[in-house]
């Protein structure tokens, strides 16, 4: 179970970039041959006007799913210059309060968002133009903040046996093997010392 909730986010992002992609081509593609007097009678009749809602959910879903993968990777910003001042012991404390405090505020807005998801199932509310119903929309704010609650609580349980937290190489791209030197150029992260 852990092995697929561990790339849970990278797949779900994926497909759905992927069909936020082919559905903005295919609707730019029916836009300009719309254009072609020869493809007009073929293409006047199929109405795409709904792909530009779709797309503005897909990357709705994909934001959510994307802050989960920024907790587990550890890609989010944060200011840490105070808490990397403090003393082992202290900063351990700041760092798994701040943990806990993140997988609360995500549970409050997953929780939240549920009771709102189910108000909204029991109404009749539908988008504009797909005509689908609202609720499924905003199962994006449970779904997401649910998982980023988990996301917290891993990355706090991981942090309190290892004192290990995700680091996410910002000058790493994988596949592109190079000079280790440059993977990191963050003067907080050379574990060496000067090189020079």
């Amino acid at each position: 179970m852990m092995k697929f909730l561990d790339h849970l986010e990278e797949w779900m992002i994926a497909l759905l970039m992927a069909l936020a992609t082919l559905i903005t081509f295919t609707a730019v593609l029916h836009r300009y041959g719309s254009g072609v007097s020869a493809l007009q009678p073929i293409l006047a009749h199929i109405n795409m006007s709904w792909a530009q809602e779709l797309t503005i959910y897909l990357f709705v879903w994909m934001a959510k799913f994307g802050a989960a993968y920024g907790v587990r990777t550890g890609i989010h910003v944060g200011v840490d210059v105070l808490i990397n001042r403090l003393s082992d012991k202290t900063r351990a404390k700041f760092i798994v309060f701040g943990l806990l405090a993140g997988a609360l505020f995500t549970g409050i807005v997953g929780t939240l968002g549920a009771n709102f998801v189910w108000e909204i199932a029991h109404t009749d509310q539908t988008s504009p133009d797909l005509e689908a119903p609202m609720w499924l929309v905003y199962l994006a704010i449970p779904s997401g903040s649910y998982l980023m609650c988990f996301r917290f609580l891993q990355v706090a349980w991981r942090f309190i046996r290892t004192g290990e937290l995700p680091k996410h190489e910002h000058g790493h791209v994988d596949g592109l093997e190079g000079d280790e030197a440059l993977d990191n150029l963050h003067p907080h992260d050379l574990k060496h010392g000067d090189k020079s």
